[in-house]
C-alpha cells in the first residue's frame, strides 16, 4: 500500500485518507462505501486519517488492503464520476499533505557509514570508535513538518541552508526493549524523509557539546506517500529493514546526489532496538535512517557551499516511493 493524505479543491481544509493506484489517489472512505455496495464487502469503519488507521492495528490495515484490491483493476475514471461520495482523483485535483502530518515523535540517526566518514574528513578527524559500537541519534522536532509540494521557509538566522536524502521508518505498534531480530514486526511503513539543516547555527550549537537543536527543528519534510514493507519484498537485503532501492537528490533539476538503501551500516530493525531501550516506542513514531552517502551539500562541497538559496527546488526520489519535492522560501531576516 502507498497511502497518502490529501486535501481536495471544494474542501481544502478537511484532510482524507487515500491510496495511490497509479496516477488517481483512491479516497478510502469513498471506497468502503462503493465496495459494500458493489462487492457486498463487509462494512467496517474506515480511519479518518493515517495516524487513527496505525492506532487501529493489523485489522484495520488488512481491511484497507482489502478496499484496494476490490477496487484495483475497476475503471477509476468512471469510479470518479459515480454519484455519492467521489472515490478517486486524479493527481492535479488534489493537494498532497505530508502522510503523518503530526508524528507522535521524531528520532534521527546517522547511520550511512559514507556520510558520516566524509563529514567527519571534511573537519579533518576520524570517525568516533563509539559510533561502530551502537547506533546514535537526536531528537528533533515533530512539529515542524513539510509535505511534498510545500515552500520550506529559509531560517532567518542561517546563510546555510542545506538538504539531506534519508529515509523514514514509522512504529505501527508499541513496544519496549525490542530485540533487532523482532523489529520489522513494529514497522508499519516507510516515507522519504528531507531534514533540512542550518548548516552555520547547527555548527555553533555542537561546538559546545549540544544539539543539533535550532540547526534543525524549523522543517522536516515527508511524502509523497507512505509506503508499506510488502511493496519492497522483492528487493529485500539479508539485513531485516534493508532494501536495494536507489536514491537520489536534485536541485533545480540537477542531479547532486546518488546513493542505495543497502548501503545503509545499521539497519532499521537495529535503530528500533536501539531507541527502545528501556522505552516505549509508540505507533506514529518516526525514526529517521540519517544522510545517505553525498546526500546533502555538507558532504559534496566540504562544508564550503554554496548553499541553498531562496526558489531552489529539491527533489529527493527513492525508487518505489516517488518524489518528494520542496521549493525553498524567502528568508524573514529582520
Amino acid at each position: 500500500m502507498r497511502y497518502v493524505t490529501f486535501v481536495t479543491n471544494d474542501a481544502p481544509r478537511v484532510p482524507r485518507l487515500g491510496a495511490l493506484e497509479g496516477e488517481w489517489v483512491v479516497d478510502l472512505a469513498a471506497a468502503q462505501s462503493w465496495a459494500q455496495n458493489a462487492r457486498s464487502l463487509p462494512a467496517e469503519p474506515v480511519p479518518n486519517s493515517l495516524m487513527e488507521l496505525i492506532l487501529a492495528g493489523p485489522g484495520a490495515w488488512a481491511y484497507s488492503q482489502i478496499l484496494m484490491a476490490a477496487v484495483r483493476g475497476e475503471d477509476l475514471t468512471a469510479l470518479a464520476s459515480l454519484g455519492g461520495p467521489k472515490l478517486s482523483y486524479l493527481m492535479q485535483d488534489i493537494r498532497l499533505l505530508p502522510p503523518l502530518p503530526r508524528p507522535m515523535g521524531l528520532r534521527d540517526f546517522y547511520a550511512f557509514e559514507g556520510h558520516v566518514s566524509r563529514s567527519f574528513a571534511n573537519r579533518g578527524a576520524q570517525v568516533p570508535e563509539a559510533w561502530y559500537r551502537q547506533p546514535v541519534f537526536y531528537f528533533s522536532n515533530p512539529h515542524s513538518v513539510y509535505g511534498p509540494d510545500e515552500t520550506v521557509p529559509y531560517p532567518r538566522y542561517s546563510q546555510e541552508l542545506d538538504y539531506e536524502l534519508e529515509i523514514a521508518c514509522v512504529i505501527g505498534q508499541a513496544g519496549r526493549n525490542i530485540p533487532a531480530e523482532r523489529a520489522s514486526i513494529f514497522i508499519f511503513g516507510y516515507m522519504i524523509f528531507n531534514d533540512w539543516s542550518a548548516r552555520d547555527v547547527q555548527r555553533e550549537e555542537m561546538s559546545v557539546g549540544l544539539g543539533p537543536a535550532k540547526g534543525k527543528d524549523f522543517a522536516s519534510s515527508f511524502g509523497p506517500c507512505l509506503v508499506t514493507p510488502d511493496e519492497f519484498e522483492d528487493r529485500r537485503s539479508d539485513q531485516p529493514g534493508v532494501f536495494d532501492l536507489e536514491m537520489a537528490a536534485r536541485v533545480n533539476g540537477e542531479e547532486r546526489s546518488r546513493g542505495n538503501w543497502k548501503d545503509i551500516h545499521y539497519s532499521f530493525a537495529e535503530m528500533i532496538e536501539r531507541a527502545s531501550d528501556e522505552v516505549f516506542l509508540l505507533p506514529g513514531e518516526v525514526l529517521g535512517s540519517g544522510t545517505v552517502g553525498s546526500g546533502c551539500l555538507l558532504e559534496l562541497t566540504e562544508g564550503k557551499g554554496p548553499w541553498l538559496k531562496p526558489g531552489d527546488v529539491v527533489e529527493l526520489e527513492i525508487e518505489r516511493m516517488g518524489v518528494l519535492r520542496n521549493a525553498v522560501g524567502p528568508a524573514d531576516r529582520p
